[in-house]
């Protein structure tokens, strides 16, 4: 079976390459990358890295290389062919049944017209004997075929190409290709197959080159306050008004024109252009190719205002962002989703990078999905009006399911009627940045969502709150801790939990009772909060297997994936599978108080990243010291690590 190059790159583009290895590799985000123990040869140290905005991973160990089709053909040791089965299976894209399907991007151009040799003129004898109907017709004779008629004409007309000339009588008997020699270096260029990609091309360019012959165009762009290079980075355009313009300026690319959309058919039967007399923004995809294009009409009353290309073989809107080709290209780090192409030009123009907007289409799984490989925190805009709120509430329901650990979603709130061009013109880029970088978090935007229209003040208040987040929470991967931490954050704020400042130490050492030691602290919080597994994972393969705390992490470690969401009946499931050391954790509950010391969600999360941070470093010092380790790369190793370790620390310090 052979597969075009765009399906592979659609698959491609809809496969998340971390989510895909972490199925196979236990991986961990460091910095923009992710890193693990490489799968293809044995090592204790992670050399293999996962990079999610280039979809790309690399092993620094064995140089193991490539994307999410090499990844699974190497590993499982399949071929191609399977294991684009399997991925177009899981991205929903259809491959091509047979290699028919290949030629979907071509269309056959139509032959080139002739262009007749001109005949001598006809004689005065020759005027007299032919009929005025004649004369009019054509002012060619063909005295040696013996036609009173123009065989070119006849030739272009549409009843050739319906054969029907070919099998029409003729008037007189005279073969009317007598006279063949005569034009016979005239024949049709023959057809060839176009493209649809370098279609596309030369479209963007044809508008480019109407730009400057339309006063009306050119004062829309400047109205906007456009510069001549942002017109020419974004290869904006116009569309005349000719209902034909197209047909034209293409006569060959007929069948090309109308795959595209660009060419309809109107119920009476007669072609026209869909784009007329608007300014048009070429849309392209994340390979920077032309795919479609966006048309606004110059005149407000003209409805619909903007006209998006259809649905094609290379267009296809819900899984298109516009501008992010251009944000990738500018190395964009932060992204930002709003509403419209001007929203983006405009905030290109002033320097702010990474702006991307749907094709006219509320956002979708596949949006939110591209802008998380490029970026794990993204921020989308709203209007502030209730139009914007719905959206908003429905974007946040999409996104939900999306948010694994270490996603980070902010809702920047506009003001009513203003959009980004307009809020920077009021405010000032410098201020415009500000508010952006000021936009909630998803976890307070929830809440001050959800509270809007309840009276938290009373329990039945607090109780509708609770019901809606828990359906809200719902909708967030059971993995990881998001979910557990987004539910005591909102207890946190109605109040349900226990008010009390703890006076704590930056040193997470000096934060426990003096009658309970750091391994003891760690599993009061684990029995407590058993979500944050995730921080002290990495110390099952260092703290001694006779530990009480090996064997907790052990039995979280079979249990996690089934933990419940509710955090009273993780705590319960937790400490029935524990029950074998049931008396060492009750000693260990009453002594250790971890209530006292995880006021907030915010605190104990952190307060479990410290206790990780030190029992490893710890861990690491006192093998170092015993001296138990098999060989001087083992040594070096370890000091590496432990080097590492407090490199985090410091910069965790001069962060507080």
């Amino acid at each position: 079976m052979a597969i075009p190059q765009h399906t592979i790159d659609q698959i491609l583009d809809r496969t998340d390459i971390v989510d895909l290895i972490s199925q196979r590799v236990k991986l961990k985000k460091t910095g923009r990358t992710y890193s693990g123990c490489c799968p293809f040869h044995q090592e204790k140290t992670p050399s293999f890295h996962v990079y999610r905005d280039k979809q790309y991973y690399h092993c620094f160990g064995c140089q193991a290389n490539g994307n999410a089709i090499r990844f699974l053909m190497d590993i499982d040791n399949r071929n191609f062919v399977d294991v684009m089965k399997d991925l177009a299976s899981q991205t929903g894209i259809e491959l091509p049944k047979d290699q028919h399907d290949n030629k979907k991007l071509s269309y056959k151009r139509e032959a080139k017209k002739p262009t007749p040799i001109a005949q001598p003129k006809p004689t005065a004898k020759d005027q007299n004997e032919t009929s005025a109907a004649q004369t009019t017709s054509s002012e060619h004779t063909f005295e040696a075929s013996g036609i009173d008629f123009d065989p070119f004409a006849e030739f272009q007309s549409a009843e050739y190409a319906n054969s029907e000339f070919q099998n029409s009588e003729f008037q007189n008997n005279a073969d009317p290709f007598a006279g063949f020699e005569q034009w016979d270096t005239m024949q049709d260029t023959p057809a060839q197959e176009g493209n649809l990609y370098d279609l596309l091309e030369n479209i963007a360019q044809y508008y480019e080159q109407q730009l400057p012959h339309s006063p009306a165009a050119q004062q829309y762009f400047q109205k906007r306050g456009l510069t001549a290079q942002t017109l020419q980075f974004w290869r904006l355009g116009y569309a005349p008004e000719d209902w034909q313009h197209l047909e034209k300026a293409f006569p060959q690319d007929i069948a090309g024109l109308k795959l595209l959309g660009l060419i309809r058919t109107s119920d009476k039967g007669r072609d026209f252009d869909l784009l007329r007399d608007r300014v048009i923004f070429p849309i392209r995809d994340s390979k920077g190719r032309v795919v479609g294009f966006g048309g606004r009409a110059l005149n407000d009353e003209i409805k619909p205002k903007y006209i998006n290309s259809p649905d094609s073989e290379v267009f296809h809107k819900n899984q298109l962002l516009y501008g992010l080709y251009e944000g990738r290209k500018q190395k964009a780090q932060d992204y930002l989703m709003v509403e419209g192409y001007m929203d983006v030009i405009a905030l290109q123009q002033y320097g702010i990078h990474g702006a991307v907007a749907t094709l006219g289409t509320a956002s979708n799984t596949d949006h939110l999905n591209i802008l998380f490989r490029q970026n794990n925190r993204i921020t989308i805009a709203f209007d502030g009006d209730a139009a914007g709120q719905k959206a908003a509430r429905r974007t946040l329901e999409i996104a939900l399911p999306l948010l694994n650990d270490g996603r980070e979603l902010k809702f920047f709130v506009l003001p009513n009627e203003h959009d980004p061009d307009s809020l920077i013109r009021r405010e000032g880029i410098e201020n415009f940045r500000r508010l952006l970088d000021q936009a909630p978090l998803l976890s307070d935007f929830v809440f001050a969502h959800l509270t809007q229209n309840h009276n938290i003040s009373t329990p039945e208040g607090k109780s509708q709150v609770m019901g809606e987040l828990r359906q809200l929470t719902e909708l967030l991967p059971k993995t990881g801790s998001y979910r557990y931490l987004l539910q005591q954050f909102f207890r946190e704020k109605l109040g349900f939990n226990r008010k009390w400042q703890a006076q704590t130490n930056n040193d997470a050492s000096l934060s426990f009772s003096t009658k309970v030691d750091a391994e003891e602290y760690v599993i009061a919080i684990l029995i407590n909060h058993p979500y944050l597994y995730i921080h002290f994972e990495p110390l099952r393969a260092l703290i001694p297997n006779d530990h009480l705390l090996h064997q907790i992490l052990n039995i979280l470690n079979t249990i996690f994936d089934d933990l419940p969401d509710d955090p009273e009946q993780a705590k319960y499931y937790i400490l029935g599978a524990c029950s074998a050391y049931h008396y060492e954790l009750q000693r260990i509950l009453q002594q250790a108080n971890v209530s006292d010391y995880t006021t907030s969600p915010e605190h104990v999360d952190k307060l479990a990243q410290d206790f990780s941070t030190k029992l490893q470093y710890d861990c690491l010092q006192q093998k170092i010291r015993s001296k138990k380790f098999s060989s001087i790369e083992e040594m070096k190793r370890l000091k590496h690590q432990i080097y590492e370790i407090d490199k985090k620390r410091s910069l965790t310090l001069l962060e507080e």
